[in-house]
């Protein structure tokens, strides 16, 4: 066989465990969205049964939590160092801040808007501040410039956002 014919056989494979790759992430990724959708749903249900966001907010971290210390255990993944905890920067540590604005604002609105709305909602701010992130290169992500096609992504979403609102 030529070396012709076997690179370009080898580039076939290589294309196509890419793509595999690919669809089977975004499949996981799509998943884990539709999980938001669950978790926002029972949030809500729970928030209409106590009387309290967050109260809501706080049940549905502990759950989480617990459930991490399930999995961790499970995995059996190694418990931190103090040296590794030491190298990480303070304002790393408070990502549960945001986590707590999203499934708070999640529980009160998700019973105003629908599912689909909010959801729609949550995504193209997730967009809109993806896109700056990326743009700037903001807490140490790679900097990609906003082209055309992002830009008209993120109009795009804020379109559907305008479509499905109720």
């Amino acid at each position: 066989m030529s070396s012709a014919i076997l690179s370009r056989a080898c580039w076939l494979e290589d294309t196509m465990f890419e793509r595999v790759q690919f669809f089977l992430l975004a499949a996981a990724a799509m998943i884990a969205g539709g999980c938001v959708v669950v978790q926002q749903a029972l949030n809500a249900t729970l928030r209409s049964e106590l009387g309290s966001a967050f109260w809501a907010a706080f049940i549905s971290y502990t759950a989480g939590a617990l459930t991490l210390v399930l999995v961790l255990v499970l995995i059996r993944e190694p418990w931190l160092a103090l040296s590794t905890i030491a190298k990480s920067s303070p304002p790393s540590w408070i990502g549960g801040v945001f986590g707590t604005v999203y499934i708070v604002a999640s529980i009160m609105l998700l019973p105003r808007f629908g599912a689909v709305t909010m959801v729609a909602l949550l995504v193209a701010g997730q967009m809109l501040t993806s896109v700056a992130f990326d743009h700037f290169g903001l807490l140490g992500l790679t900097q990609r410039p906003i082209d055309i096609y992002r830009a008209a992504g993120a109009v795009l979403l804020i379109v559907g956002v305008l479509l499905v609102r109720t």
